[in-house]
């Protein structure tokens, strides 16, 4: 197993540290593991002057996996658009071909009170949110600045999909609704966007072919309200990128900490980044308090997505599961009562628990 780490910024490379123990860990009892670390984000600007290095770029297509930390911090914001660290992120997706983020929400009993919600609707809580990622308005052309006729600036983005964007993604959210609870929400606006319209009519095409899954549609601004008012009604989530951008944070928020949640964003054969939702945290870089273990769950969904290593995933997602039962708490996810430790200390735990 071929895979490129990509440490990036401000926590990342912490947090990484810790994720590489855990592959160490499965290496030393007998998976052929092999990593190679790249630069990327600021990182990348500051090796090579572009947030995307070419060396980055061939590491990456070469390998079979790619994990990655976070990207981005203020010193860098100073940087024209094209040179800042969130465009060497958005580049690998596009040079990838990573069209499909897949990003749960997922609640510990344990944390169950750490939610922002009453524990009561949130205790359960086992929800995919299946964003397409290399399309839609970050992506769509034309865009830019200008000045209109009467001398004003103004900005302007194009949001687009193609039929074929939507078919591919919508066949990898049923793919996944089917290996779930048989239902898939997908979400637009179509009430009032042609490009959600287009979406929609395509969706409900798609879903002829999978007959067992139940398929709803539902505006955005609709869902955004149902995901505080009701979450567990959802299972499966299937949006564009700009709704899954937005959404998919605040189902984060459901489970207690940003901390605590992976990503995997994947292509056609299954290759995938796999990285952390949470940022890279600049003001508590280095200080040992980062929770590292949404990167360590990212581990276990890219032995999982990627490599079909089934057990090895449930091997890592139990041993997180443990240290939460036995108390352990990063500074973000902390409760009275628990044991607080830091980023070194909770990749400690995970080892043991393994």
């Amino acid at each position: 197993m071929k895979i490129a780490v990509l440490p990036g910024d401000g926590i990342g490379p912490e947090i990484i540290d810790q994720a590489l123990r855990v592959l160490d860990t499965l290496k030393a009892d007998g998976l052929a593991i092999e990593c190679e670390v790249g630069a990327i984000g600021g990182a990348g600007y500051d090796e090579a002057g572009d947030p995307l290095p070419d060396r980055t770029i061939a590491l990456a297509r070469e390998a079979d996996a790619v994990l990655l930390g976070a990207v981005g911090g203020p010193k860098y914001d100073v940087l024209p658009r094209a040179m800042r660290p969130e465009q060497g992120l958005l580049r690998i997706r596009k040079e990838l071909g990573l069209f499909a983020n897949l990003r749960p929400a997922v609640v510990y009993p344990e944390l169950a009170s750490a939610s922002s919600l009453k524990s009561e609707l949130v205790e359960g809580l086992d929800l995919m949110i299946l964003r397409e990622l290399t399309g839609d308005i970050y992506f769509g052309q034309p865009r830019g600045r200008r000045q209109t006729e009467s001398g004003e600036d103004e900005g302007f983005d194009t949001m687009k999909y193609s039929v074929s964007e939507i078919e591919r993604i919508a066949r990898v959210a049923f793919d996944i609704a089917e290996k779930r609870s048989r239902k898939l929400c997908s979400v637009d606006k179509a009430n009032v966007l042609d490009t959600s319209i287009l979406w929609r009519e395509v969706v409900t095409k798609i879903s002829a072919e999978y007959p067992s899954v139940e398929l709803s549609h539902m505006y955005v601004d609709n869902a955004a309200m149902q995901l505080v008012r009701e979450p567990k009604q959802f299972d499966v989530i299937l949006t564009g990128n700009i709704f899954g951008d937005i959404l998919s944070d605040e189902a984060s928020m459901l489970t207690g900490s940003i901390g605590m949640l992976p990503s995997a964003s994947m292509d056609v054969n299954r290759k995938g980044l796999f990285e952390p939702i949470h940022g890279s945290a600049p003001d508590i870089s280095g200080k040992n308090v980062a929770n590292p273990l949404a990167t360590i769950l990212s581990v276990s969904m890219m032995l999982k997505y990627t490599f079909n290593e089934i057990e090895a995933s449930e091997r890592v997602e139990s041993a997180v599961k443990s240290v939460l039962a036995q108390g352990f708490r990063t500074a973000d996810i902390f409760q009275e009562g628990a044991q607080r430790v830091g980023t070194r200390e909770m990749g400690d735990a995970v080892i043991r628990a393994m």
